[in-house]
C-alpha cells in the first residue's frame, strides 16, 4: 500500500488558550491535489507552515516524506517542497532566470539554460522572457515565474497559498488550466489553500473546508456540492 506523502496525527496549533488548528488526522496522499478553504484565519496557512516547518506543532505529529519535522533537518526537509504565494514575490532586482533558479543556488548549483527553458514551457512562458527582469512582466507572467522557480528544485511537494488571488478573474481562470494541466503532467502532491470555493471544487482531487481552526467537511468536489456537512459549507457554496 502506498505510504502518504503527507501525515496530520492529532497535530494542533496552539496560541495560549487559543487554537491557530485544532487537533487534526489527515493524510495526503502522493500526487493528491488538495485544496484548504475557508475564511481569513481559519487554518488554512497554518496548515500549510506546518507542512513545511515554519511552525511546528503544539501537541501531535506531523510528518512529511515519513519524517517527523520536530525531528528532521527542516533546510533540507523545504529543498523537497516548492512554495507559491500571492504575487509571486519574485525578486525585483534578479532576472526571471535567475529568480527561477535561486532556491537550486542555494545548494550551489546552477540550472542549465535547457532546465529553464523547459521550466518556462511547463508554465507555459516564453523563453525569450528568461533576460526580462519582474517589473516588465504583466501580474499573471510573474505568477507562473513564482510557480517555475517553486518546481526548479523538482519538489515532491507543491504548497501554494492563495497563489491566484492578487490576478484579474480572467488571467485566474487561465493559471488555473495551467496549474491542473501541470499537475496532470508531473503528478506532483499539491497543497492548494484559497478562499474560492469555486476554484478549490474545480482543481481538486479533494477538499477540505476548516473554520475557527477545525474541519467542516473532507471530501471530494461532488460530494460536497450535493451534499454540504453544515450550514457553514451551505453558505460558502452559494
Amino acid at each position: 500500500m502506498t505510504a502518504p506523502v503527507i501525515q496530520f496525527q492529532q497535530a494542533c496549533k496552539q496560541y495560549g488558550d487559543s487554537y491557530a488548528l485544532q487537533p487534526l488526522t489527515l493524510d495526503i496522499m502522493p500526487g493528491e491535489f488538495l485544496s484548504i478553504v475557508g475564511s481569513s484565519g481559519g487554518g488554512k496557512t497554518t496548515m500549510l507552515k506546518l507542512i513545511n516547518g515554519l511552525l511546528l506543532p503544539t501537541s501531535g505529529k506531523v510528518l512529511v516524506l515519513g519524517q517527523d519535522t520536530t525531528q528532521v533537518d527542516l533546510i533540507q526537509l523545504r529543498r523537497q517542497i516548492g512554495y507559491v504565494i500571492q504575487g509571486a514575490a519574485l525578486f525585483p532586482h534578479l532576472s526571471v532566470a535567475d529568480n527561477i533558479g535561486y532556491v537550486p543556488a542555494l545548494s550551489g548549483q546552477k540550472l542549465s539554460q535547457q532546465r529553464l527553458e523547459e521550466l518556462m514551457k511547463l508554465v507555459d512562458l516564453p523563453a525569450d522572457l528568461l533576460h526580462r527582469y519582474p517589473i516588465s512582466l504583466s501580474g499573471g507572467q510573474q505568477q507562473r515565474v513564482g510557480i517555475a522557480r517553486a518546481l526548479a528544485s523538482e519538489p515532491h511537494i507543491m504548497l501554494m497559498d492563495e497563489p491566484f488571488g492578487a490576478v484579474d478573474e480572467i488571467t485566474r481562470t487561465v493559471l488555473q488550466d495551467s496549474i491542473q494541466h501541470l499537475h496532470q503532467q508531473l503528478n506532483t502532491t499539491i497543497v492548494f489553500v484559497t478562499h474560492n470555493i469555486r476554484e478549490a471544487l474545480r482543481l481538486s482531487d479533494r477538499v477540505l473546508i476548516i473554520s475557527h481552526g477545525q474541519i467542516q467537511q473532507l471530501d471530494t468536489p461532488e460530494h460536497i456540492q450535493n451534499h454540504p456537512a453544515n450550514e457553514y459549507v451551505e453558505r460558502l457554496l452559494r
